[in-house]
């Protein structure tokens, strides 16, 4: 569930919550459900390692002279608009951390996020007008959305594509920065609960068979949401979000009995 939904723009976590509300199992915990966004991590490194390859080498060039990189549309000036865009990512995840995780435990919570999340993809209905590429400002809106989608029902790949796409953004622009902006997002988050100790009560058998299938089911994902992007069918996933979270919203009580 975690390999297949994290991609798509239909909120992994949120899902997450869902599934386990319908199967009647225990919440697997925040720590479990880190190693599974490790592994889909794994898949966007994997899928994207040429880019990555090019901003690594890149960054001797972006620390000696920052402005020359940021004046050219290189690897050196998407090394600098991913670091500009974690910041709000990293301050919500940082003080706001307690609030999100207790959403986790509210299925009528997930619903009215998952109606966020077909509000934002349903503007990516019509056609915005294009921009060459991305400032300093959109970056940090882009960066923002992710801490939000922090939320279970607010899809991060969701709400990131689909701010660049309304910001003017090339489709393919747009989702590869989604998803590389991703990366230091995932790993923060993972280093905090090393920190907090909260990985202590992982089972390792478990980590390590959800590990390897999100990273499997995430690859293929990944690839076929680029495809979908490219082919601007993005919004097709608002009416599924719409569907779904009603039907928490609406059913949400009954979950818990």
């Amino acid at each position: 569930m975690q390999g297949l939904t994290e991609f798509l723009p239909v909120s992994s976590s949120g899902h997450l919550v869902l599934v386990g509300s319908l199967m009647e199992v225990p919440t697997t915990g925040l720590a479990f459900e880190l190693l599974l966004h490790a592994g889909t991590l794994l898949a966007v490194v994997f899928y994207y390692r040429v880019a990555i390859t090019e901003i690594f080498r890149a960054l001797p060039d972006v620390v000696r002279h920052p402005a020359a990189a940021w004046s050219e549309d290189g690897p050196g000036r998407l090394a600098l608009l991913i670091v500009i865009a974690s910041i709000p990512t990293g301050l919500i995840g940082l003080f706001f951390k307690d609030e999100f995780e207790g959403l986790a435990t509210s299925v009528p919570a997930v619903g009215v996020a998952l109606l966020v999340t077909a509000a934002l993809l349903a503007l990516t209905l019509r056609t915005w007008p294009e921009r060459t590429r991305m400032g300093l400002g959109l970056a940090l809106l882009i960066g923002f959305a992710q801490g939000l989608a922090i939320t279970p029902g607010i899809s991060r790949s969701g709400a990131t594509i689909a701010v660049a796409l309304i910001a003017g953004i090339a489709v393919e622009r747009a989702a590869r920065f989604s998803f590389l902006v991703s990366l230091p997002a995932i790993l923060g988050a993972l280093l905090l609960k090393v920190l907090d100790g909260g990985m202590a009560q992982l089972d390792p058998i478990a980590g390590l068979w959800g590990f390897n299938v999100s990273f499997v089911s995430g690859y293929f994902a990944l690839a076929w949401l680029v495809k979908l992007v490219r082919s601007r069918r993005f919004f097709w996933f608002a009416p599924y979000c719409m569907l779904v979270g009603l039907w928490a919203l609406l059913s949400g009580s009954s979950f818990a009995g």
